[in-house]
């Protein structure tokens, strides 16, 4: 099913150091962002906040960060977004973003966030974050943008106001996402529970037109769910298990993924989800993340990319050519400019196979033998003319005669 074409090299172009805070979160078990070198390609990156997973009772809630990346980061080189957003910028596409909600007053989101319930408040910061990832337009002063800067952005809250999700409150948000119209459903957990009901609202979206993304392993694992000796949950996550949906993991600048992260389970699809930057809860300003809800977040962005670019594909139909074009690793690894620009035939397959070549059928001999003929006969014709037009002259001038012929003289008589 999965055809691949080729992938630009992954440079760095954006790294950026994590300035831990000092106050305490939640306990969990979770990789965390080594210190990195600025980039030479970012000259005004400075340190950045880390964005939280979930928030401890007592913590307060996430504000705006005061810091912003002047430069591109990594992850958009990588996915190769100025060639992608050439051709498509997510317009005309809505993408729910089921989550912590997605907080109003972000300038790069301005005007393109509808909210359901309470999901215009984001007290965690981590569906904003995902949010401008998938479509947050570039700010004068910076260029971090998110793959699809012109989708609109439908904000459900799938946890409570600090970041625990649950399965009911995750299914109740991909059901209304694809009863408001969203033609694509991103969903920032990864659950260990609620497989039935996550798995029937998988279903009722992709009857709906949605393709829903989600990650393939939690960004952290809360201590409570390690196992006896501290090993992590291998899965299965729900709503990524789920048939239909398409499930995401990470890698980071390096093109692996962080030392320590959470067993991804059968993953489909791979992104940047590394020392990720996107905005906060307020404000131009940025953080900085790490984990495969924020390559779910790509995903989702390219999705729209293609949505926007290929209406008239069904959601089944985008996700199939968002795998058939991806780069081949362990993990297909998202590319959205291919996934936009490469020509499928009916069935489905990237860069259709040339047709078997036929050789022509053997030529009648006959008339080839007459031709030959033909021409022999004018090359004898022009040949003969030729000597006559030489021999003659030369004839006259020495005098030639024709010989004279002698009669016989009759024998004498005996």
């Amino acid at each position: 099913m999965r055809n691949v074409m080729k992938w630009r090299c992954m440079g760095v172009v954006l790294t950026i150091a994590v300035a831990l805070p000092a106050g305490g979160g939640p306990a969990l078990a979770a990789p965390t962002a080594p210190p990195a070198e600025s980039g030479a390609d970012d000259p005004g990156t400075t340190l950045l906040p880390p964005l939280p997973v979930r928030l401890g009772e007592d913590n307060p809630c996430t504000g705006a960060s005061k810091r912003t990346a002047t430069g591109a980061a990594w992850s958009q080189t990588a996915l190769g977004l100025s060639r992608a957003q050439r051709i498509s910028r997510g317009d005309g596409v809505t993408v729910a973003v089921v989550d912590t909600g997605v907080a109003t007053g972000v300038p790069s989101l301005s005007g393109r966030v509808t909210a359901v319930g309470g999901a215009d408040e984001d007290c965690v910061g981590h569906g904003t974050f995902a949010a401008g990832l998938i479509a947050a337009a570039p700010e004068k002063g910076s260029g971090i943008t998110g793959v699809a800067p012109q989708a609109e952005i439908l904000a459900l809250s799938g946890t409570d106001d600090r970041g625990v999700p649950s399965p009911e409150r995750v299914a109740l948000g991909i059901r209304t996402a694809a009863d408001q119209g969203a033609q694509v459903v991103y969903v920032g957990q990864a659950l260990r529970t609620g497989k039935a009901e996550l798995t029937d609202a998988v279903a009722y979206a992709t009857r709906r037109g949605a393709l829903v993304v989600a990650p393939a392993a939690p960004d952290a694992v809360p201590r409570e769910e390690l196992g006896p000796d501290g090993e992590m949950p291998e899965g299965p996550y729900w709503p990524a298990a789920a048939p239909g949906a398409l499930a995401v993991v990470d890698f980071g600048p390096a093109g692996v993924r962080q030392e320590n992260a959470p067993p991804a389970h059968e993953p489909d699809l791979s992104a940047p989800g590394g020392d990720m930057v996107s905005v906060g809860p307020g404000g131009p300003g940025h953080y900085i993340g790490s984990g495969a809800s924020l390559a779910a977040a790509g995903v989702a962005g390219a999705a729209a990319l293609v949505r926007a670019y290929h209406p008239e594909l069904s959601a089944p139909e985008v996700a199939r050519r968002l795998l058939d074009t991806a780069y081949p690793s362990d993990t297909p690894r998202l590319d959205p400019y291919a996934a936009l620009s490469l020509v499928q035939d009916g069935g489905g397959e990237a860069a259709s196979a040339p047709a078997p070549a036929r050789l022509p059928p053997p030529a009648d001999p006959a008339p080839r033998t007459r031709s030959l003929t033909v021409a022999a006969v004018g090359l004898t014709a022009v040949l003969l003319l030729a000597a006559m037009a030489v021999v003659i002259p030369r004839g006259r001038a020495r005098n030639w005669r024709p010989p004279h012929r002698h009669p016989r003289t009759a024998p004498a008589p005996d």
